[in-house]
C-alpha cells in the first residue's frame, strides 16, 4: 500500500521505508521555531535542564512577533530574553525589530524553510509551511524546549484527509475563502489530528500566496498539518530562496484516506466566518446588515504582498468610512517595502487607513487594536474566537482582504462586487 505525502516525509525523517497512521515516531527535525510568548518557556526549561547548547545553531529560529514592537514591561522582558538567548547561542535565525516580521510569512519568504522539511514550531499556525510541500506542525513550549537540545521530536502518525478542489475560481475568490468554505463545511474538529492535504485543478492554479493562507489554517478545523504537493509554482517560489537542498514528496496513486471531500470551486462565493468560531462560515451576500467598527488587514494569514495589492486595489480612490478604523500590517518588512515601491502605501494613506510595521498585535488582541465591549471587527486574520482580539463581548468576523477591503469603505460587510 502506498503512502501520502505527509507519511512520506515523516518516515524520511525518522529513518524508515514505510510508516502507518497511528504510529508513533521519533523523528529528525530540520527546523524548530518559537516567538516571543512561546519561546521564553521554551528557554526557561532548557536552562532548568542544565542544557548548555543548542543541536544546530542555524535550525533553531526565534520570531519576536506577537506583543512587539514591545507594548509594555512584561512584553520588553519577553523579547529581551529571546534577545539573550539568541546572542548566547549564537543563532543565525533571530529577526529584531526593524528586521523582523510575522513569523510564518517570514520563515519561508527568507527561505528558512522549504520542500521536504519536518518542522515544528510553538505556534499553531507552523502549519503554514505545508504549502511548500513540507510537514509543518504545531507543538507545546517544552516538546520545542526539548527539540532545541535535541535536534528531534516525537509524532503520531496521522491519517490523512483529502480536500479536492475542481473547477474555476470565481472573481474575488482566493485561498482564504477556499479554507473558510471548508471548514464551514467539516467544521472546527473536522479534521482532529489529521493531515489536511489540498489538491486538485482549482490548487494547483493558486500562487503560493494563496497556498500558505490555506495551510495556516488547517489547525482551526482542528488539523494536525495542511499540506499541497510541490510543483512548478512551488519549485518557482522555492529556486534561489531555499538556503538548504530541498526534496519534492508526493502522495502514492495507492495512498489511503480517512475521507476525501470533494468541492466545486465555480460556486464557492467570497466567504465571512461569523462570531465566534472559522465553522461559522457562510457567503458574503448573506451575513445581513452587520455595521463594523474595525477591519484589520494583515497577519500570518493574509499579509503578504498579493494581499496587500488586493485591499490597495479596491481602496484606490476611495476612502475609509468615518466611523471605521482600518489597520493594515503588512507581514514583513519585505512586504513593507513592496508597498512603498509599487504604491501601495500611498493608497492606503489615502484611504485614511493605519499602516503599522510588522507585527501579530490585533490578532491575538496583544495590542493595536484592541476591541471595546460591543465592538465588531472584520479580519483577515485566522481566528475568531470570544474576546480573541480584545473584550470577551467584542465580535470578530474573518473574511478575505477583498472583502475586508470593501467593508471598511461602506462601514459593514459586503460582498466586493456590492461597493
Amino acid at each position: 500500500m502506498g503512502m501520502t505525502i505527509t507519511e512520506k516525509i515523516i518516515a524520511a525523517h525518522s529513518g524508515v521505508d514505510s510508516i502507518r497512521p497511528g504510529q508513533f515516531v521519533y523523528a529528525d527535525v530540520d527546523v524548530c521555531l518559537g516567538n516571543d510568548i512561546t519561546a521564553p518557556i521554551a528557554i526557561e526549561e532548557f536552562e532548568k535542564a542544565g542544557l548548555k547548547k543548542v543541536y544546530d545553531r542555524t535550525r533553531v529560529c526565534l520570531v519576536p512577533d506577537h506583543f512587539t514592537p514591545n507594548k509594555d514591561i512584561k512584553a520588553a522582558a519577553l523579547a529581551a530574553q529571546l534577545r539573550r538567548f539568541a546572542r548566547q547561542q549564537g543563532l543565525t535565525h533571530y529577526w529584531e525589530v526593524g528586521r523582523v516580521g510575522v513569523e510564518h510569512a517570514l520563515l519561508p519568504e527568507q527561505g528558512v524553510v522549504g520542500p521536504g522539511d519536518l518542522i515544528i514550531g510553538a505556534d499553531s499556525h507552523t502549519c503554514t509551511y505545508g504549502a511548500l510541500g513540507a510537514f509543518s506542525t504545531g507543538v507545546g513550549s517544552t516538546d520545542l524546549a526539548a527539540c532545541m537540545a535535541l535536534g528531534k521530536t516525537w509524532l503520531k502518525v496521522p491519517e490523512s484527509l483529502k480536500f479536492v478542489f475542481k473547477g474555476a475560481l470565481p472573481k474575488w475568490v482566493g485561498g482564504k475563502d477556499l479554507i473558510l468554505y471548508t471548514i464551514g463545511r467539516i467544521g472546527v474538529s473536522g479534521a482532529l489530528y489529521k493531515a489536511m492535504e489540498f489538491c486538485g485543478s482549482a490548487i494547483e492554479s493558486l500562487p503560493m500566496d494563496d497556498r500558505f493562507a490555506m495551510c495556516n489554517m488547517a489547525i482551526e478545523a482542528g488539523g494536525k498539518n495542511g499540506i499541497i504537493r510541490p510543483d512548478a509554482i512551488t519549485e518557482d517560489y522555492a529556486r534561489g530562496r531555499t538556503e538548504r537542498p530541498y526534496k519534492l514528496y508526493s502522495s502514492d496513486d495507492d495512498a489511503e484516506y480517512a475521507e476525501v471531500h470533494e468541492y466545486d470551486c465555480s460556486r464557492i462565493e467570497p466567504q465571512v466566518s461569523m462570531p465566534s468560531l472559522p465553522e461559522n462560515a457562510r457567503n458574503a451576500r448573506d451575513v445581513g446588515e452587520v455595521l463594523i467598527d474595525q477591519v484589520v488587514i494583515g497577519s500570518c494569514t493574509n499579509g503578504r504582498i498579493s494581499d496587500m495589492r488586493i485591499a490597495a486595489g479596491i481602496l484606490k480612490g476611495r476612502k475609509v468610512a468615518p466611523t471605521v478604523r482600518c489597520l493594515v500590517i503588512p507581514a514583513t518588512q519585505s512586504v513593507v517595502k513592496q508597498m512603498m515601491d509599487e504604491g501601495l502605501t500611498d493608497i492606503f494613506l489615502a484611504a485614511e487607513c493605519a499602516v503599522s510595521t510588522p507585527t501579530c498585535g490585533p490578532c491575538l488582541g496583544g495590542h493595536m487594536g484592541i476591541l471595546d465591549k460591543g465592538e465588531k471587527a472584520l479580519a483577515t486574520t485566522n481566528r475568531n474566537f470570544v474576546g480573541r482580539m480584545g473584550h470577551p463581548e467584542s465580535f470578530v468576523y474573518l473574511s478575505s482582504p477583498a472583502v475586508a477591503a470593501a467593508s471598511a469603505v461602506a462601514g459593514k460587510i459586503i460582498h466586493p462586487d456590492d461597493l
